[in-house]
């Protein structure tokens, strides 16, 4: 009976600690973003994501969320405003990501996204909101053409980002045919304009306006980009003096003048794109 091995009792488990303690990511309901860099010609994975840039980018989502809020609540002004800071915003988050080199897949996505509620989604339902609602079908019609043709021209945008040349866009960008179609309802607003008193013609000319703003979006017609501009090298005096009058003038009359240069830059492509066409059989 002595060869014969004996049960062992089991261990006490009580007085056993962990080898492995759990750390704090591990009670997280979200995954940490893991994304692929290029330093120093490898590729490597890198966690986490930039927080400057994408907080630019939070707050331009936020002004598209505070504008649908406000035009549901009718205060198209307000509406108007948030359109006007989310594209400052937006203008500033890809300058400062190429300012700190914080450029990231992430952020890009993250900043198409929030180009869709912001300059897609917000800006058709401030004119539904303010006169679509009242031609029924064909509002919310005409309201959704401009919100699929958004969606299409940043899909457009994504996909061509590496082979598209910098210095133009391909189709009116969605940041100013959004405040295009916001300063319209801002200055309407501000002429006391409301979706009882505006006449049925100004309602269908703002169902037209939007669906030739969407249109825009997607049509092959080429505009300034404006990328090409060097903000750190030295200019005339009269640069700055013009610049410093466009801001009185903004602050002046923010809806008429927003509206003005809208249309100026919304317009530019077309008749540009035709005077090259008639250049070419003159020439």
């Amino acid at each position: 009976m002595s060869d014969i091995e004996q049960p062992q009792e089991p261990a006490n488990t009580a007085d056993q600690k962990p080898t492995d303690s759990a750390s704090f990511e591990d009670y997280l309901p979200i995954d940490e973003h893991v994304e692929e860099v290029s330093e120093n010609g490898q590729q490597v994975r890198r966690k986490g994501i930039y927080l400057l840039p994408n907080l630019f980018t939070s707050a331009a989502l936020f002004a598209g969320f505070y504008a649908i809020i406000m035009a549901i609540n009718g205060n198209f002004a307000a509406a108007g405003l948030a359109i006007f800071f989310g594209q400052l915003l937006d203008g500033l988050d890809g300058r400062v990501a190429r300012l700190t080199n914080t450029q990231s897949k992430f952020g890009q996505e993250f900043d198409s996204l929030s180009d869709m509620v912001t300059f897609g989604l917000a800006p058709a339902i401030i004119m539904f909101m303010w006169c679509l609602s009242g031609l029924g079908k064909l509002g919310w019609a005409v309201a959704f053409i401009y919100v699929a043709s958004a969606a299409i021209r940043l899909a457009r945008f994504n996909a061509q980002a590496d082979t598209a040349d910098s210095r133009y866009f391909t189709g009116l960008a969605s940041p100013p045919a959004a405040t295009l179609v916001a300063s319209t309802v801002w200055l309407g607003s501000e002429m006391h304009y409301t979706p009882e008193n505006l006449p049925v013609v100004a309602v269908f000319f703002m169902a037209l306006l939007t669906a030739t703003v969407g249109f825009l979006m997607v049509a092959n017609v080429r505009y300034h980009s404006f990328k090409g501009i060097d903000f750190s090298s030295r200019v005339s005096v009269i640069a700055l003096f013009v610049f410093l009058l466009l801001l009185v003038l903004i602050a002046s009359d923010p809806p008429r003048v927003l509206f003005i240069i809208a249309v100026t830059y919304a317009l530019s492509g077309p008749i540009a794109a035709i005077w090259r066409q008639v250049r070419n059989k003159q020439g």
